[in-house]
């Protein structure tokens, strides 16, 4: 936003609030963009960097008595001026864009000559730059409480995100044995259909892998509960039980990990589900090549 000036930036528009919205409908509307294009989150994104900046100016700006009337003056005066700009024909346009040309090269003049009117008048853009120097002088409180709240939010997604990601990798898998000669065309009784109809009435299953050597296979579960509750219950044929083993003991990750990451955890957190599909990918080729 470097390159605009604030009067040519609708931060109604950037935050998606009316023009008469309040401080709490403006925050409310803060964080919930804030939190979607915040920078931990989208990294590889310079756009998303440069919406959080004019995001984080426009709660300075319009949550500020001060710099919002500056801001709506010049806002408001900028609309009016269009809407008389429509109004006129072309040749009055070019007339009225003559004068406002000659008006500012004598600005320019006096300026450059040291020159200045008796009377000194400023204008709503003069205005709106001094609150705006003000708020960078002073620092915005406000927006320093939304942004530590923000960074919290961050922060506890992160956690839980990378605590689902922990589970989802391992405690949700089983080894499954039974017994089976080498080479036996029916594998001991089992088959991948057959192993399916055992083990999804107790919840969805994400993956069933059959080893290519008799007798064993893995499984993954879409939550913990439903593993823990075919590990003890499910026994498969009567003469030939199922026999179950966590490939990795469930712990409880959630309680024992602490909330204290940084932002740089996020890309920790990306390289981990862009991994995810490539381990089982691995896992199951291994399982086709090992005995479990």
């Amino acid at each position: 936003m470097t390159s605009k000036k604030y009067s040519d930036v609708n931060f109604y528009a950037i935050l998606g609030v009316e023009i008469e919205a309040d401080e709490t409908a403006i925050r409310k509307a803060y964080r919930k963009k804030a939190l979607e294009c915040h920078p931990d989150k989208n990294p590889d994104n310079p756009k998303a960097a440069e919406l959080f900046h004019e995001l984080s100016k426009a709660l300075e700006i319009l949550t500020d008595k001060a710099a919002r009337t500056a801001y709506d003056n010049v806002w408001k005066a900028k609309k009016a001026a269009e809407l008389r700009n429509k109004q006129l024909d072309s040749k009055r346009q070019k007339l009225k864009a003559d004068l406002e040309k000659r008006e500012r090269e004598v600005q320019n003049t006096l300026q450059q000559t040291g020159r200045t009117f008796r009377t000194v008048y400023k204008s709503d853009e003069d205005v709106l730059q001094e609150q705006i120097e003000r708020i960078r002088r002073e620092g915005s409180r406000l927006l320093e409480e939304e942004q530590a709240m923000l960074r919290e939010q961050l922060q506890k997604t992160l956690v839980e995100h990378m605590n689902q990601q922990t589970r989802n990798d391992s405690t949700y898998r089983l080894k499954i044995k039974w017994k089976a000669e080498k080479k036996d065309p029916l594998n001991g009784g089992y088959n991948n259909e057959n192993l399916i109809t055992y083990l999804k009435k107790y919840g969805d299953i994400v993956a069933l892998v059959m080893s290519k050597k008799c007798g064993s296979a893995l499984v993954e579960f879409k939550t913990v509960e439903s593993a823990e509750m075919a590990l003890s219950y499910e026994k498969g044929l009567v003469e030939n039980p199922l026999n179950f083993e966590w490939i990795v003991p469930p712990s409880d990750t959630t309680n024992q990990r602490k909330a204290t990451v940084t932002s740089t955890d996020y890309e920790d957190l990306v390289m981990r589900k862009l991994r995810q599909a490539e381990e089982r990918k691995k896992l199951i080729e291994q399982l086709q090549k090992e005995d479990l």
